[in-house]
């Protein structure tokens, strides 16, 4: 009878444990599934896929560069920007157009796209972008003349990203790249007026 009991005693220990090692392998199945990597990720990543098009592509792929090189010219008011409100406009440039790069650089990954077109941009000339003598000149002024030469290059370098997004408002389709398409005609839209009001005071 003894032996008997320690069979079912150890039967039932070793079912148990089956059970509790089923249990443990559900819950650790059911964590990762609700992993914030992977809950926050792929649904985005597959809702992305599924919206976006050419002109979203686009988008991206031209506004990633066009921010780089605001960004660059804002670098260059370090030590040499003069007038407060310019080292306004340059901490708010920074503030926008880092967090939108990283974005837009995450749609294209999510889409399958690369940063820029297969051969460059081709024939998509980017409005308002600096040549090299231009940003040369800016990075040669000093105080008020680099005041107004990064008013005058930032008005028209808003004003191409202001074209682009406009054109995104209107053959976009992924709701974010929109949505961003607003920010920058919102927000450029009313730095523009501000560098012209600075401008006329310089």
């Amino acid at each position: 009878m003894r032996a008997l009991n320690n069979r079912i005693t150890r039967r039932i220990a070793l079912t148990g444990a089956v059970a509790a090692t089923g249990l443990l392998l559900a819950a650790c199945g059911g964590s990762g599934d609700s992993d914030g990597m992977n809950h926050g990720e792929k649904p985005s990543a597959s809702a992305s896929a599924q919206a976006f098009n050419d002109a979203d592509v686009m988008f991206a792929q031209m506004m990633i560069p066009h921010h780089e090189q605001a960004l660059a010219m804002a670098k260059l008011a370090d030590g040499r920007a003069e007038d407060a409100e310019i080292k306004q406009i340059v901490t708010a440039v920074e503030k926008a157009q880092d967090p939108e790069i990283r974005m837009m650089t995450s749609w294209l990954k999510a889409w399958g796209k690369p940063e820029a077109p297969a051969g460059g941009h081709g024939g998509h000339a980017m409005a308002g972008m600096l040549s090299d003598a231009d940003m040369t000149d800016l990075a040669a002024a000093k105080g008020r003349e680099f005041d107004r030469k990064f008013a005058e290059l930032m008005i028209a370098h808003h004003e191409g990203a202001v074209e682009m997004a406009k054109t995104e408002q209107k053959d976009g389709k992924d709701p974010e790249a929109k949505k961003v398409a607003d920010d920058v005609v919102r927000t450029q839209a009313a730095e523009i007026a501000q560098l012209r009001k600075i401008l006329d005071r310089l």
